[in-house]
């Protein structure tokens, strides 16, 4: 029996003593590649129940009796799973493992100096193209209510966007990705110009104020950068019935492709017939225009666009002489445009994109003036391609080729005089650019790229680099930072008549701090741009022009917008200060542009009424006075004109799910603002320049339309598709 009890004790211990043997124990600690501990991330042997979770202080510890060659298993929410092979023989394993951060795109941090983005809601949203239709004072125009942002200026007798110390001519605008030669519509001398295209046939707006990216060439102080729609989901018809003519548009969708047509009239007249103007009108603005859309699905990951636009208009009225108002001038305007884009995407790979495009452009404008003639044609083709993608999780591509062709003539007539003069000139522009993004982590990006040109009227290349950073100080908000030399063929009014003037650069350094929570947007940002080779006269005499003139800009802007507040409100303020000078063109000595104010700002307010199906939204915009020269003053650009101020105010209702029944009205207090002074080229007899002052046509704009949607839909805010 004794033997039997020793037998079976001897057996118990042996078993004991394997158990022990097989058993191993597997201890360590955690960290990210920084060396920073990371508590409660999964520690376990892949293909069995044996593991551990790290502690507070990243440590781990748990034993096994699995043995062999097996797989270590880490993972941490946020970081990449960490794999190791480890032999299991019973002896103690201590592991120090470092995870290393994923990629998220949804987190990550992004580029925002410079840059008002509405393309992408993961990329946080700050405008939308419902925003520029609903903006006060802005009448559903793409720079009227981007001119309600910070680093922009009010130029009220131009219409266009003047950014950060730069003229009008310096902000280009770009449709999916291929550049617009001519993106306004033509005005008469002194009166704000409008975009040619509605802001509802994009999908994104991208506004950049400086700093952007190498892909945009040609822009020397701004980028607009607009994404098309994709294809149209339904089969609706709109009609708009207009305070100022009407336009009526079909969608017609299928399952794969969608086509798109609209065609509008606009006839100012009547409308001038019941308001008062400050011009003397002969047959005021009146045009017709017609685009249309075509979008299909190729194979499963492509998508081709194909755009076209086409716009007459025409008009004519009396410019009195400035020191003889008894003396009049009848000016004529005869514009006709067209525009054709397509643009086509093609996904290679899960990780890799291909795209490109091909535009033309064609602008012919004739303008009479008394007995001169000047019929001006532009004729312009660009074709772009370009690959993006992943090269590794911590690193985006994106390379690229264009080519911008386009060919300017002029020609100079008179009733007086024998025969014409004419100016042309042929300019290719060639560009190959690349850029990479570096993800350090989910906080920290560094871009990093550069833009090569070739230009043939003067056959020399340029590089000019980007860089931009971007960190993130917690999960709302983020700091960047942007460098870049920018480039821009001179204009073509001095290219016409020395095709050897050099591009003109700026050099832009912008600091920025964005934070967004809880549909609240903060932003601030400051920055210095340095102009060099800006085209400046040597005589006098605009036939002899050079590139010496320089220039800076420099200033602080503020944006806050706010969505949660308040209920069914969206409001948002903006601040600029701009310090900015040059010597450029005619001027003796380096001064603030005429263009330019120190102070701008304004508020957007809008509010949705539920109970009445009603947005009403108000528009306050100041900028301080602008410096002129007055040629009876002895020093250069030391007038002042008044600052301005405008109060906007609109209505829209939605008596049934498709009407849509709008109204505004911009300055409604009735401000008389003042933009400059023209001044007589000689003086009277008395040596005194006579003078007068460059105001709005009109003291107010009154705006009334009828939108109607026909479609099966029954959805309420219809808008327009194209």
């Amino acid at each position: 029996m004794i033997s039997k009890t020793l037998t079976l004790s001897t057996l118990f211990m042996l078993l004991c003593a394997a158990t022990l043997v097989a058993q191993t124990k597997v201890s360590g600690k955690v960290t990210d590649e920084k060396g920073e501990l990371i508590p409660g991330a999964n520690v376990s042997i892949k293909d069995s129940y044996d593991g551990a979770s790290t502690d507070g202080t990243g440590a781990f510890q748990f034993t096994t009796s699995e043995t062999g060659n097996k797989v270590l298993v880490v993972t941490f929410v946020g970081y990449k799973m960490f794999e190791k092979e480890i032999a299991l023989t019973g002896s103690a394993i201590d592991l120090t493992i470092s995870l290393k951060e994923t990629i998220n795109e949804l987190e990550a941090v992004t580029i925002t100096a410079g840059a008002f983005t509405a393309s992408d809601e993961s990329r946080r949203t700050v405008f939308k193209a419902l925003d520029i239709a609903t903006t006060a004072g802005a009448t559903a125009d793409i720079a009227g209510a981007l001119n309600t942002l910070p680093g922009t200026q009010k130029v009220g007798e131009s219409g266009r966007l003047f950014v950060r110390g730069g003229e009008g001519n310096e902000t280009k605008t770009f449709i999916d990705g291929m550049v617009v030669l001519d993106a306004y519509a033509p005005s008469a001398p002194n009166t704000p110009s409008r975009g040619r295209f509605l802001p509802f046939m994009f999908k994104g707006t991208s506004f950049s104020t400086g700093g952007y990216s190498a892909e945009y060439g040609q822009a020397l102080s701004s980028a607009l950068a607009l994404d098309s729609k994709d294809k149209q989901e339904g089969t609706r018809t709109d009609v708009g019935i207009l305070s100022v003519g009407g336009d009526v548009s079909h969608t017609q969708a299928w399952e794969r492709s969608s086509l798109a047509g609209k065609i509008q009239y606009t006839n100012i007249s009547p409308y001038y017939n019941l308001i008062n103007q400050y011009l003397d009108w002969k047959e005021p603005f009146a045009s017709l225009e017609g685009s249309a859309a075509f979008r299909k699905d190729i194979g499963t990951t492509g998508m081709l666009k194909a755009y076209g636009n086409f716009s007459s208009s025409r008009f004519s009225l009396y410019e009195y002489e400035i020191a003889d108002p008894t003396q009049k001038h009848l000016l004529t305007v005869k514009n006709d445009y067209q525009y054709i884009n397509t643009f086509y995407k093609e996904a290679l790979s899960d990780s890799w994109t291909l795209r490109g495009g091909l535009s033309y452009t064609s602008i012919v404008n004739e303008a009479g003036l008394g007995n001169n003639q000047s019929d001006e044609s532009e004729k312009g083709i660009h074709a772009k391609a370009v690959a993006e993608g992943s090269l590794s999780d911590h690193v985006e591509l994106k390379a690229g080729t264009e080519v911008i062709a386009r060919t300017y003539e002029q020609v100079l007539s008179s009733s007086l005089y024998p025969g014409s003069f004419e100016m042309t000139f042929d300019e290719v522009v060639t560009a190959a650019f690349a850029e990479a993004d570096v993800y350090a982590s989910n906080s920290f990006v560094t871009r990093l790229g550069a833009r090569a040109e070739h230009n043939s009227l003067l056959n020399q290349v340029s590089i000019d680099p980007r860089l931009s950073l971007g960190y993130k100080t917690g999960e709302q908000g983020q700091f960047s930072l942007a460098y870049g030399t920018f480039r821009q063929s001179a204009k073509n009014e001095w290219l016409r008549m020395n095709t050897n003037l050099n591009a003109e650069k700026a050099q832009h350094y912008i600091l920025n701090y964005q934070h967004i929570d809880n549909n609240r947007t903060f932003r601030i940002e400051t920055y210095y741009k340095q102009y060099k080779d800006l085209v400046k006269f040597t005589t006098g005499s605009e036939q002899f022009s050079n590139n010496t003139g320089t220039g800076y800009a420099q200033g602080v802007e503020l944006f806050w917008r706010d969505r949660k507040t308040l209920k069914n409100v969206d409001y948002w303020v903006s601040y600029s200060y701009l310090d900015t000078k040059r010597e450029y063109l005619h001027y003796p000595t380096e001064v603030m542009p005429s263009f330019a104010s120190a102070h701008n700002f304004s508020v957007v307010y809008k509010h949705f009424i539920t109970s009445l199906k009603t947005q009403v939204g108000a528009t306050f915009s100041y900028a301080s006075p602008r410096p002129y020269n007055n040629p009876n003053e002895d020093a250069f650009m030391n007038g002042r004109t008044p600052s301005y101020q405008d109060l906007s105010v609109n209505i829209s209702y939605l008596p049934r799910h498709n009407v849509i029944i709008h109204a505004s009205c911009t300055n409604v207090l009735g401000r008389d603002n003042i933009f400059g002074y023209q001044y007589a080229l000689t003086p009277d007899g008395n040596g005194v320049y006579a003078s007068r002052p460059v105001k709005q046509p009109a003291k107010n704009f009154l705006f009334l339309g009828v939108f109607i949607t026909l479609s099966k839909d029954k959805g309420m805010n219809q808008l327009p598709s194209l």
